[in-house]
C-alpha cells in the first residue's frame, strides 16, 4: 500500500473515531432517557455537568449551569404537555444565578408533578433548581448545598458582615459599593427561595429556610445531607431509580488513561472455607 495513502487513512481514523464514538454515546444516552420515561411515565430531562474530554486532543471541558442550559431546559419544559410529570436528573456544582432561576421558575410553574433526582450532588444553583420540585429523590449519600450568592470569589454575606464591623471612615468607597451590591444579592436570593418554597410551606417556615440556605451561615460548598434537608422541611425522600444511575454512567468523568477508582462490577464469589477438615 502506498505510504501516503496509509498516512491519510490513519489520519482519517484519528479524526473520525472520536466523532463516531461521541455519536454512539449520544444515542446510548437517548436510549437511557427513554428507558426512564417508560419506567416512570414521565418526561425526563437530564442536567448533568461533568468534566468531559473534547476531541482527539483530550482537552478537558469544565461544565456548569449557563444560559444555554436554561434555554434547552425551558424548551424541553415548553414541549411537555401540562398533564405530564417531569423528572429532572440533576448533577451539577452550580452555575449562573440567572440561568438557575429561570429553570427553577419554569419547573415551579409546570402544572404536572415535578420530581428532581439527585444521584450524587446538586450544589448551589442545582439546589435552587431542586427547591422548585414537588419532590426531590436523593441517594442516601447525595448532598445539596447552600444557595448564598457569591460576588466573584467572595461570599456576599461575608462582605456585608465585614463592612458592618468596621467604622465607616475606615472603609473605602469601592468596598462600600461592593457591600451594597452584596446586600441586594442576599435580599434577592432569599426572596427567590421563599417564592419557590411558598407552594409547599408556610410563610414563616419558608422565611426560616430561606435564611438558612441563602444567608451565608455556611461555606458555599458545605454539604447538606439527606437528613439535614429533611430537617429543614424540604420535600426530600431517599431512593433514586436505578435507571438514573445507568444514565449517569454514560456521563463518565474525564481523567487520565488509568482510572483512579477500580472495583469488580459483579458480585464476587464468597471467600473459600479455610477451616481444616474435621475441625470447627
Amino acid at each position: 500500500m502506498d505510504f501516503g495513502l496509509l498516512v491519510a487513512l490513519l489520519l482519517a481514523a484519528v479524526l473520525l473515531v472520536p466523532v463516531l464514538s461521541r455519536k454512539l454515546l449520544e444515542r446510548r444516552r437517548v436510549r437511557a432517557l427513554e428507558t426512564i420515561e417508560r419506567a416512570r411515565g414521565t418526561r425526563v430531562i437530564a442536567l448533568i455537568h461533568r468534566q468531559e474530554t473534547v476531541g482527539f486532543l483530550g482537552v478537558p471541558l469544565f461544565r456548569f449551569i449557563d444560559i444555554e442550559d436554561s434555554e434547552a431546559v425551558l424548551r424541553a419544559i415548553r414541549m411537555t404537555p401540562d398533564e405530564r410529570p417531569i423528572d429532572l436528573v440533576l448533577h451539577t456544582p452550580g452555575g449562573l444565578v440567572l440561568a438557575s432561576e429561570q429553570i427553577a421558575y419554569a419547573l415551579r410553574d409546570h402544572p404536572g408533578r415535578v420530581t428532581v433526582l439527585v444521584p450524587h450532588y446538586a450544589m448551589s444553583g442545582g439546589t435552587l433548581i431542586a427547591l422548585a420540585a414537588d419532590e426531590v429523590l436523593m441517594d442516601p449519600a447525595a448532598v445539596l448545598g447552600p444557595v448564598d450568592p457569591q460576588l466573584g470569589d467572595l461570599p456576599a454575606a461575608s462582605i456585608v458582615r465585614t463592612v458592618a464591623r468596621k467604622p465607616i471612615d475606615r472603609v473605602d468607597d469601592r468596598t462600600l459599593i461592593l457591600s451594597d451590591v452584596a446586600e441586594k444579592a442576599l435580599r434577592h436570593m432569599k426572596e427567590v427561595v421563599r417564592s419557590l418554597l411558598a407552594p409547599r410551606m408556610e410563610a414563616e417556615r419558608a422565611e426560616a429556610v430561606a435564611e438558612q440556605l441563602a444567608g451565608g451561615h455556611y461555606t458555599h460548598d458545605d454539604p447538606i445531607t439527606l437528613g439535614e434537608a429533611r430537617d429543614l422541611g424540604l420535600p426530600v425522600a431517599e431512593g433514586v431509580p436505578h435507571e438514573a444511575y445507568e444514565l449517569m454512567a454514560l456521563f463518565s468523568q474525564a481523567g487520565g488513561r488509568r482510572p483512579s477508582v477500580q472495583y469488580v462490577p459483579l458480585p464476587t464469589a464468597p471467600p473459600p472455607d479455610t477451616r481444616r477438615h474435621g475441625r470447627p
